[in-house]
C-alpha cells in the first residue's frame, strides 16, 4: 500500500472497510442567537471529534483533538463559546471545558465543581449555566453556575436517585428538572425551580411512583416571556407532546394522532412545533401550528430521520439514511446542508420487514440479505438499550456481514421503543429472559422460512446487546453456534456494584431492588449464572475505562470460560462504552469477522 494515493487506498479496500471509513458528520447544532455559528461532530481525522462552522464565511475549524475522541458539545445562545465535555480516556467522568467559537484555549468552564459523570446542561443568555451531575458519592446534584467571573457555582438540588437539567427558560427565570425521586428510574417526573432551587411546580404522571407513566422535558419555549414548556407524555400508551405552563398552571393538548412515538421540538419563533414520528423502525417529520386541526407533513425519503432541527428562515434540517443509503443531512430546501469531503460511503442492502408472532405479541425484525440463495449463515445483531430500537438506517456493522454472506436478522424484543409503553416496560424482573423470549422466536420463524442455516445461527450485539449474547449463549446453548459479545454485562451482580450511579438507579427499576434485596432476579438474569452451560465459541470485546459495563465482571465471567477450557477469545482496549476511533472500530469489526469465518467456516476475511 506504501506509495499509493489516499484514493486508491480507498478504492482497493474492501468495501465494508470503505463504509467505515467514509468521512461522516451530525446534524449541526445551532446558537439561538447567532443561527449561522454551528457546532457539529465528524470521523474527518479518524476520530470523532467537535467542529465548529461558521454558515456566514464558510470557514470549518477542529475544536477538540483527543486520543479517543470527543462528542459531547453545546454552543452558548450567543454563539460565542463552545462547552464540551472532556472525561479520560472515555470514562464519562469528567469536567465541561470551555473555548471561543473562534479558537483559542480551553478552560474549565465550572472550576469550582469537581470531576462527575454528566447529568445535564443548560446555558443562558446571561453567560450563566445550569450544570447536572452524577457521582456513586452523591447522587445526583444540579449547579447554577454564575455568568463568567460572577462567582461561585451554587447547589439547588440534590437528591439519591438519578436527575438530570431539561432546559432553561429564554429568560433564565425557569429550570426545568427531569427526576426519579419516586424510585422508577424509567419514568421521571418534572419540576420547574427558579434559580435559587425554589419550586414553581411539579407534574407527576406516577403519581408517586404507583403508575408506570414517565414524563421528560422537550423544551422552553424559545422566545422573551413565555414560560411554556413542551413536555413529552405517555398517557396514551405512548410517547405524546403537550404544553404544559407551569406558571399558570395549564395543560394543554395537542391533536397529533399518530401511530407509534412522537417527539417534538419548537420552531425558533415559537410559532409551530416540528414533530418527529417513529413508527415500526421509520421515522418521518410534521409540523403543526398550536391550534390547527392537525399536523401538516414535511415531506423526507423514506428510512431514517435520526435528528432534525428548524431553522429561522422556517426551513427544516434532518440528517436522513435508510439500511441501504448512507446518511446525509439535508434541507427541506432540496440542499444538501453539510457534506463532507472524501469518498462516500458505499451502499449496502434495504431491510426487509417480519413479523413474527412471540409470547407477548407481535415481534418487529429487520432482516437484510446477501446476494444468492438461503439458507444463509445468520447473525443475530442484538441493539442495546434495552429501550432503544434498531430502524430502517444505515449501519456499517451488520453491512460489513451482509458482504461476508451472512444474513442479518435485528429484532426488536420486548423492552424496545416506537411500539408503545407496554412493549417498552414489559421487560421488568424477568430481565434479560423475556427479551430472549421475543429473540427465539424470530430464530424459530427465519430457519422455517428458509432464511437462516440451523447449524450456523450468530449471536451478536453491544452493550445490552452484549448482555443478551452471553445470556442467550447459556440460557439457549443448542441454539447458537457462535456468540460475539461486545461491552456487555456479564456478571450482573458485579456490573451493578461497578457501574455508574445513574445505571444502578435503573437496575433496581427493571429488577425491584438491588442484588442484596433481590439476589434470586439477579441470579436469574445473570449470563455468569449460565456460563457453564455455554457451549458455543464465544468472543467477547471490552472497553477497560467503561463504566457502563465495567471490566471487573467481564474479567469474572472469562476466568469461568478459562478454568473449564471453553473456546473463547477476549479483547481488551484503552476505551470506554466504544471506541469514537475508527480504525479502532475496525479493528474489532475485522475480529468478529475473522472469529466467526474460523469457526463456521468462510473465507478470508481481509479479502472479502
Amino acid at each position: 500500500m506504501e506509495g499509493m494515493s489516499e484514493s486508491e487506498n480507498v478504492s482497493t479496500m474492501p468495501e465494508w472497510e470503505q463504509r467505515f471509513r467514509a468521512p461522516r458528520v451530525s446534524l449541526p447544532d445551532w446558537a439561538e442567537d447567532a443561527p449561522d455559528r454551528s457546532l457539529f461532530v465528524s470521523n474527518a481525522t479518524g476520530t470523532y471529534e467537535l467542529y465548529a462552522w461558521d454558515r456566514a464565511s464558510g470557514q470549518q475549524r477542529q475544536v477538540t483533538d483527543r486520543p479517543n475522541g470527543t462528542t459531547d458539545g453545546v454552543l452558548t445562545p450567543d454563539g460565542e463559546a463552545i462547552w464540551w465535555f472532556s472525561d479520560t480516556d472515555g470514562d464519562e467522568f469528567g469536567v465541561w471545558m470551555r473555548q471561543p467559537f473562534g479558537g483559542g484555549e480551553d478552560e474549565p468552564a465550572a472550576p469550582g465543581l469537581a470531576p462527575s459523570y454528566p447529568a445535564g446542561l443548560a446555558i443562558g443568555r446571561d453567560g450563566s449555566a445550569v450544570i447536572g451531575r452524577s457521582t456513586d458519592e452523591e447522587g445526583t446534584t444540579i449547579h447554577r453556575v454564575p455568568a463568567s467571573g460572577g462567582g461561585e457555582a451554587v447547589e439547588i438540588y440534590r437528591h439519591r436517585e438519578s436527575a438530570g437539567v431539561g432546559d432553561l427558560s429564554y429568560d433564565g427565570t425557569l429550570i426545568a428538572l427531569e427526576h426519579t425521586e419516586h424510585g422508577d428510574a424509567m419514568h421521571s417526573a418534572l419540576r420547574v425551580v427558579r434559580p435559587d432551587g425554589s419550586t414553581v411546580a411539579e407534574l407527576d404522571d406516577t403519581e408517586g411512583g404507583t403508575k408506570e407513566l414517565g414524563l421528560a422535558v422537550l423544551g422552553f419555549a424559545p422566545v422573551a416571556g413565555d414560560p411554556r414548556l413542551l413536555v413529552g407524555h405517555q398517557r396514551r400508551g405512548r410517547w405524546e407532546p403537550m404544553i404544559w405552563d407551569p406558571v399558570a398552571g395549564t395543560e394543554t393538548a395537542l391533536p397529533v394522532d399518530l401511530p407509534g412515538d412522537v417527539g417534538a421540538e419548537w420552531y425558533p419563533d415559537g410559532s409551530a412545533l416540528l414533530i418527529e414520528h417513529s413508527f415500526e423502525a421509520r421515522s418521518e417529520l410534521w409540523r403543526y401550528e398550536p391550534g390547527a386541526a392537525e399536523p401538516v407533513r414535511v415531506e423526507t425519503p423514506a428510512g431514517t430521520v435520526s435528528g432534525a432541527t428548524a431553522r429561522p428562515d422556517g426551513t427544516v434540517e434532518y440528517l436522513w439514511s435508510s439500511a441501504a443509503q448512507p446518511p446525509v443531512v439535508r434541507s427541506t430546501s432540496g440542499a444538501v446542508v453539510l457534506d463532507p469531503p472524501g469518498a462516500k460511503a458505499p451502499a449496502s442492502v434495504a431491510v426487509e420487514d417480519a413479523w413474527v408472532e412471540g409470547p407477548g405479541g407481535r415481534i418487529h425484525a429487520l432482516v437484510q440479505r446477501p446476494a444468492g440463495d438461503g439458507p444463509f449463515p445468520t447473525v443475530f445483531e442484538i441493539h442495546g438499550g434495552p429501550t432503544w430500537h434498531d430502524s430502517d438506517a444505515f449501519a456499517s456493522g451488520p453491512a460489513a456481514w451482509v458482504d461476508h454472506g451472512f444474513a442479518v436478522v435485528r429484532v426488536n424484543y420486548r423492552g424496545s421503543t416506537g411500539y408503545g409503553r407496554a412493549w417498552t416496560d414489559a421487560l421488568k424482573h424477568r430481565v434479560g429472559l423475556i427479551e430472549l423470549e421475543d429473540i427465539a422466536a424470530v430464530r424459530d420463524w427465519s430457519v422455517k422460512s428458509g432464511l437462516a442455516d440451523p447449524e450456523r445461527l450468530v449471536l451478536a450485539g453491544g452493550s445490552w446487546g452484549g448482555y443478551l449474547t452471553l445470556l442467550g449463549l447459556g440460557t439457549q446453548p443448542d441454539a447458537w453456534a457462535l456468540g460475539l459479545a461486545a461491552v456487555p454485562v456479564a456478571d450482573y451482580v458485579t456490573a451493578y456494584h461497578d457501574e455508574m450511579e445513574a445505571l444502578k438507579a435503573m437496575d433496581r427499576t427493571l429488577l425491584g431492588g438491588t442484588p442484596e434485596e433481590v439476589p434470586e432476579r439477579f441470579e436469574a438474569s445473570s449470563p455468569l449464572t449460565y456460563v457453564d452451560a455455554v457451549r458455543a465459541p464465544v468472543y467477547i470485546s471490552a472497553g477497560v475505562n467503561d463504566p457502563r459495563c465495567p471490566i471487573r465482571q467481564v474479567e469474572n465471567y472469562v476466568d469461568r470460560l478459562a478454568a473449564r477450557g471453553a473456546v473463547h477469545e477476549v479483547y481488551r482496549y484503552d476505551a470506554g462504552h466504544g471506541s469514537l476511533v475508527v480504525e479502532e472500530r475496525i479493528k474489532q469489526v475485522r475480529l468478529e469477522l475473522e472469529f466467526a469465518l474460523r469457526h463456521l467456516g468462510g473465507g478470508d476475511v481481509l479479502g472479502a
